[in-house]
């Protein structure tokens, strides 16, 4: 029996899009920072700390989110 009974699909399912275009190019400049293509130590605050907790799935999750209707910001963004 599987251990984990939801499928793959379902569980990438389960990860949030961003919720503001703040996050969304937070997510943007540590998805580049994880791929090699900007130094690590150019990212800040918000961009930092996702590079540092997040997959490269989960920011490109992230990154991907269409910003048309989204606000510049939301509460607890850096």
């Amino acid at each position: 029996m599987n251990p984990h009974p939801l499928s793959t699909a379902t569980q990438k399912e389960k990860i949030m899009p961003a919720k503001s275009k703040a996050q969304q190019r937070a997510a943007g400049a540590a998805l580049s920072a994880k791929r090699g293509e900007t130094r690590v130590s150019e990212l800040q605050r918000a961009s930092k700390q996702m590079y540092d907790s997040m997959t490269e799935e989960e920011l490109e999750d992230y990154a991907s989110t269409d910003r048309k209707g989204l606000p510049e910001k939301v509460d607890g963004d850096d």
